[in-house]
C-alpha cells in the first residue's frame, strides 16, 4: 500500500513556478534572467524556460540591456499584458461601477452608472449588471484585450455558488446571481465570480493604496448598509460558509431602532448612512426612502463644514456608534488598521475622532491593540477595483491563460 504524499504532476509545478517568476517580476521589475534565479532558487536553465513560456503568452516582455551590473549587460524583464484585462464591478443600492485594469493593475477604465437596487426585481438587476459588463468587455475587445475575469461585489451574503443567500440593503434573498449573469453574458469564456463588496474592498487595501501588504486589515464598508471585509495574517477571513464580515448586524442596542435585518438596534441601523440621512435631512425621506446617497451625504458634509451643530452631534454619536463595533471586531481579530471605505470616506473627518475614542475606551487590549483607523484611499468604487485585483491574484496564483492571444 502507497504511503504517505504522491508526486505532484509536473503540469502542476511548472504551472507554479511560473507563476513564481510572474510574481517576482511583477514586485522587483524590471530584473533580469539571473535576478530571478538567485531569488527564487530555481536554476538559471528553468528559469529561461519559464521566462520564454510567459513571453509567449504576453506576460512578460524583454525591455532592453542594462549595465549597470558586474559583467556582461542582462536584458532586463517587465510585464507585458496587453492582450489581457480583469474586470471587477460593484453593485450598491444606488450605483454601480465598473473597473477594468491590466495585467500590471493600471487602470484602463472606470464606469458609474445610476442604479436603485432595492425594490428592484433581481432579473433588472442581473440585466444592469450584464448590461455594464458587456459594455465594459466591447470596450476591451476594440483595444485587442481578452478579460481574465469578472468579480462582482455585493453587499450581502453570497454563498461559493455565487448566490446572493440575503442582502438587506438590497431586498434580495435567494438570488442565483452567478448563474443568472453568466446566463445573461451568454456563457462567456472568462471566469464570472460573485463574492461580498466588504470582502473585495479589502482586497484591494491588501494589495494596493497605502497600507498595501499590510498583513491585518479591515475595510469598512458603507452605503446602504456596513460591511467589514478582514484581512488576518496576509489572508481574507471568509468563514466556514463565506460569511464572515457582517459587522452592520452586530446588536449593540437590543431595544434599538428596526434594522432592514428585522433585527433592532443593529450597527447598521445606528450607524448606517441611510439612519444619519433620516436623522439629519428628514425632509429627504419625504417622498419615500433615499435611493441616491451621494448628494444627501453631501449635503450632510456641507452642513458639518458650515458647524451645523444637530449635524456635528449626530457625527459625533455615529462616530461612537463605529467604534463600538470596530471594539468588537479589535478584540476578535486585532487588525492593525481599519479602514473607513464607502461614504463614510466624505465624512471621515467628522466621525473619526469619536471613533477613535469608543474604540480605545472599548478594547481590552491597551491603545486599541496597536489600531488605527484611516480613511481609504481607494475611494467610492474599492470592491470594483478589488474585483479586478481578484482576477490578477489568480493570475499570480498559476492561473494563467493558456495560449498566447493575438494583439
Amino acid at each position: 500500500m502507497q504511503t504517505g504524499a504522491e508526486p505532484a504532476d509536473l503540469a502542476d509545478v511548472r504551472a507554479t513556478n511560473l507563476a513564481v517568476v510572474l510574481r517576482h517580476v511583477r514586485a522587483h521589475a524590471p530584473c533580469s534572467r539571473a535576478d530571478i534565479a538567485a531569488s527564487t532558487g530555481l536554476n538559471k536553465a528553468t528559469v529561461s524556460s519559464l521566462v520564454a513560456d510567459l513571453i509567449d503568452r504576453r506576460l512578460l516582455r524583454e525591455t532592453g540591456l542594462t549595465e549597470n551590473r558586474i559583467g556582461r549587460p542582462a536584458t532586463m524583464l517587465v510585464l507585458d499584458g496587453g492582450p489581457y484585462a480583469a474586470i471587477g464591478i460593484e453593485v450598491a443600492a444606488d450605483q454601480l461601477t465598473v473597473v477594468a485594469v491590466d495585467l500590471g493593475g493600471t487602470e484602463l477604465l472606470t464606469w458609474r452608472r445610476a442604479f436603485t437596487g432595492h425594490g428592484g426585481t433581481g432579473t433588472r438587476a442581473v440585466s444592469a449588471i450584464a448590461a455594464l459588463a458587456n459594455r465594459a468587455t466591447g470596450r476591451l475587445a476594440a483595444q485587442g484585450r481578452a478579460v481574465l475575469g469578472l468579480t462582482v461585489g455585493v453587499p450581502g451574503l453570497v454563498d461559493g455558488a455565487g448566490t446572493v443567500r440575503t442582502s438587506p440593503g438590497l431586498g434580495w434573498r435567494d438570488l442565483p446571481l452567478g448563474a443568472d449573469l453568466r446566463r445573461a453574458l451568454r456563457e462567456p469564456s472568462f471566469e464570472v465570480v460573485i463574492d461580498n463588496d466588504a470582502n473585495l474592498a479589502a482586497l484591494a487595501e491588501h494589495r494596493q493604496g497605502p497600507y498595501a501588504g499590510t498583513a491585518n486589515l479591515v475595510h469598512l464598508t458603507a452605503g446602504a448598509g456596513i460591511g467589514a471585509g478582514v484581512i488576518a495574517d496576509g489572508r481574507l477571513l471568509r468563514g466556514g460558509r463565506g460569511f464572515a464580515g457582517e459587522i452592520g448586524h452586530l446588536c449593540l442596542d437590543p431595544r434599538g431602532p428596526a434594522c432592514p435585518c428585522g433585527r433592532r438596534g443593529c450597527l447598521e441601523a445606528l450607524a448606517g448612512v441611510p439612519a444619519l440621512i433620516r436623522r439629519v435631512l428628514p425632509d429627504a425621506t419625504q417622498d419615500g426612502p433615499v435611493t441616491d446617497f451621494a448628494p444627501e451625504v453631501e449635503r450632510v458634509r456641507a452642513r458639518a463644514r458650515q458647524g451645523d451643530r444637530m449635524v456635528l452631534e449626530a457625527l459625533t454619536e455615529t462616530g461612537r456608534h463605529l467604534g463600538h463595533g470596530l471594539a468588537a471586531l479589535a478584540n476578535l481579530v486585532n487588525p492593525e488598521v481599519v479602514l473607513l471605505g464607502g461614504y463614510f470616506v466624505t465624512l471621515a473627518p467628522w466621525l473619526l475622532p469619536a471613533a477613535e475614542g469608543e474604540l480605545a475606551a472599548r478594547t481590552v487590549a491597551p491603545e486599541a491593540g496597536g489600531a488605527r483607523l484611516a480613511a481609504s484611499a481607494l475611494g467610492p468604487g474599492a470592491a470594483a477595483v478589488g474585483g479586478a485585483a481578484r482576477a490578477l491574484a489568480m493570475v499570480d496564483a498559476g492561473r494563467l491563460p493558456s495560449a498566447p492571444l493575438a494583439g
